[in-house]
């Protein structure tokens, strides 16, 4: 029969997995909890034990993660507020916390998105004009722009790549014709 391990090594096993853990990534307060809720027999007073003293450490720290999880998908992923903002929730940041660092941002979703869309211009080549409007407003929608913003960026890299809408006639056909009153 093996005996059931003590609180000190319950707590020691907790520590390992999360420092395990850091190693790999940053996390959150709240994925921290999580993964050490995971860990068998460690109860509220051993995680609030651990959450605090990784705190004090530096290790675990809500603000400086938020703020580099924003600059990561605005420069590296260009990603727009709403997306950045979805994966601080995700990861489970303070609302307060996630809002500040939203809110230190530029207000430049227009040229992020512009410059997001001119990067994706060689995959809509050779597309008909809608289709390529159509992929390129797609991915920055899926990046988290709003729709006026992807679709002006969309529409102004392709006037920029010359890739424009090609139409056969000068205006719309209609059945009516008007003529000048003699």
């Amino acid at each position: 029969m093996s005996a059931e391990p003590s609180v000190e090594q319950v707590r020691e096993s907790a520590e390992a997995v999360l420092l395990r853990k850091l190693r790999s990534r940053s996390l959150s307060i709240s994925e921290a909890r999580t993964v050490l809720r995971g860990v068998e027999g460690v109860d509220e007073i051993i995680c609030d034990e651990l959450v605090d003293r990784f705190i004090d450490l530096g290790y675990l720290d809500d603000v400086t993660f938020a703020e580099q999880l924003v600059m990561s998908a605005m420069d590296k992923r260009k990603e727009g507020r709403r997306a950045v903002a979805e994966t601080l929730r995700k990861r489970g940041i303070p609302r307060d916390v996630a809002e500040a660092a939203l809110a230190a941002l530029p207000d430049d979703d227009a040229e992020r998105a512009l410059e997001f869309a001119r990067s994706k211009i060689r995959g809509v080549e050779g597309a008909e004009y809608d289709a390529a409007l159509r992929r390129l407003s797609g991915q920055l929608a899926r990046r988290g722009y709003p729709s006026s913003v992807a679709l002006t960026a969309a529409r102004t890299a392709l006037g920029e790549a010359g890739i424009g809408r090609a139409r056969s006639y000068a205006r719309p056909v209609s059945g009516v014709r008007f003529t000048p009153d003699d």
